[in-house]
């Protein structure tokens, strides 16, 4: 026999007013319980002896959690195709320069933000000073700009701010901190993402690149060369957008090549009543670049850019809503600002990568010395229900509209901030969801000025007044 300890917890809900019901989460002291467990039974079983997670965050009680209950507050739509137009341009945008788009003391940024002392590994040890020397070694920054060649990723790829799969962490010891909150990703690039390569490490396992969103280390082998006039016969055709997450695509013989994914865009050979032939690539021979076609079905992709209209927006909304939080993109999830991008790009609609920069993508409204209400009254009157962002310090939401009066927000997010005796701590969420923006109001510890609502700095919307 072995012996596990089970932790009950028991959550009452409290009804607040007839207008509308919060669920106020109050555990009691937690009950600790010895449970035997027969060495042969199975997980399922175990399982369904284990008391399941319950669910503690009014919001994702109260509000509902399906987008369909905010479509209605799309208005007639109106074509932005002018935005739209650019969308190519910003993709490609790598292929059609011949040097860095930024000079080397701007890519230098990591090695002025992370230093020893205050950084820790993945043993929550601290890192010491010869960790950040031989990272500088490697990085080879005096070969910067010598090589200067088109490229395009094989894989779903980490954009590393070191060459290096190493984490670098704050202190893990602090709410918020360590896991998964590893400050060397800096992002994630697709499969089939056009770069544009700088230099190698001293190594040459790693090499710098920029994408058209993010720049940064990725891995020699999960790139390959390609010479210009191919990348200058690739983006002149004409283009297909994937719209559904995590189906396989092959080659024509039935091998694997990698999953789909939202934001991603692929060049057209052919198609028929229900597939299009698209060009993927591989590498082979010394990493030369092998040109691939692949059929995939008419199901999980849109010939150009969509209409930005209720059909489609659920449909993309439920995809992106597949994966997790992932910070900077990692384990093939998404963060905040990552999935606002990949939702909006099957429409065409090009944002950065970041949410500051994404905050200043369109018509830019400041709340500037606003009371919260006045906050509200502004996003009611102003805000463009799915084509409005709403920006804080370090994260975005996307304006879906009202529901009871309230604002209502689509965004991924890691968690709602407590603090208690001045120590702060986590409601871990890890996922896109439907919130107010009070999100964890009824939270016990509640941090209130930690609140979305509170922080907000800007809204904006993306199809007004755009690039």
């Amino acid at each position: 026999m072995k012996y596990i300890y089970i932790v009950l917890s028991v959550i009452i809900f409290v009804g607040c007013s007839n207008k509308e019901i919060s669920a106020v989460a109050k555990v009691i002291k937690p009950k600790k319980i010895l449970v035997k467990i027969d060495d042969n039974l199975s997980c399922e079983e175990i399982a369904d002896i284990t008391p399941k997670k319950l669910i503690d965050v009014a919001d994702l009680v109260n509000i509902p959690q399906d987008v369909t209950k905010y479509l209605q507050n799309i208005s007639q739509n109106v074509p932005f195709y002018e935005i739209q137009k650019k969308y190519e341009e910003y993709y490609f945008s790598m292929w059609n320069i011949n040097t860095p788009k930024e000079d080397l003391n701007s890519i230098k940024w990591p090695f002025a933000s992370y230093c020893a002392g205050t950084s820790y590994g993945e043993n929550f040890q601290p890192l010491e000073q010869k960790f950040f020397d031989e990272m500088l070694e490697s990085s080879n920054f005096t070969s910067f700009a010598t090589v200067n060649l088109n490229a395009m990723t094989l894989r779903e790829t980490n954009i590393r701010a070191f060459p290096t799969i190493k984490p670098l962490l704050k202190d893990p010891a602090k709410a918020g901190e360590g896991f998964p909150f590893d400050y060397l990703q800096n992002s994630t690039i697709h499969a089939s993402k056009p770069v544009f390569i700088s230099h190698y490490s001293r190594d040459r396992e790693w090499v710098y690149i920029f994408a058209s969103f993010a720049s940064g280390w990725v891995k020699t082998s999960e790139i390959v060369i390609l010479d210009k006039k191919y990348s200058d016969i690739w983006q002149k055709a004409q283009q297909v957008q994937i719209v559904k997450e995590d189906v396989p695509i092959y080659s024509l013989n039935g091998r694997f090549l990698f999953k789909s994914k939202i934001g991603m865009m692929f060049a057209l050979v052919d198609q028929d009543n229900e597939t299009y032939t698209i060009l993927t690539i591989s590498s082979y021979k010394d990493s030369e670049p092998l040109y691939i076609k692949s059929k995939i079905s008419k199901d999980i992709a849109h010939k150009d850019v969509m209409n930005l209209n209720k059909k489609n927006l659920h449909n993309i909304i439920n995809e992106v809503s597949k994966t997790n939080y992932g910070w900077g993109g990692m384990y093939e999830q998404r963060d905040c600002s990552s999935m606002l991008r990949d939702m909006f790009a099957p429409f065409g609609i090009w944002l950065p990568r970041n949410s500051y920069q994404q905050s200043k993508i369109g018509k830019v409204i400041a709340f500037n010395g606003m009371s919260d209400d006045e906050k509200i009254n502004l996003i009611k009157e102003k805000g463009i229900a799915f084509e409005t962002l709403l920006y804080k310090k370090g994260h975005i939401v996307l304006y879906v509209g009202t529901y009871n009066d309230e604002v209502i927000v689509f965004h991924n997010t890691w968690g709602i901030k407590t603090k208690k005796d001045n120590i702060e701590g986590r409601v871990i969420i890890g996922k896109p969801i439907f919130s107010t923006l009070k999100l964890g109001k009824n939270q016990e510890n509640y941090d209130e000025e930690a609140e979305i609502l509170k922080n907000l700095k800007t809204m904006n919307i993306l199809t007004q007044d755009a690039f």
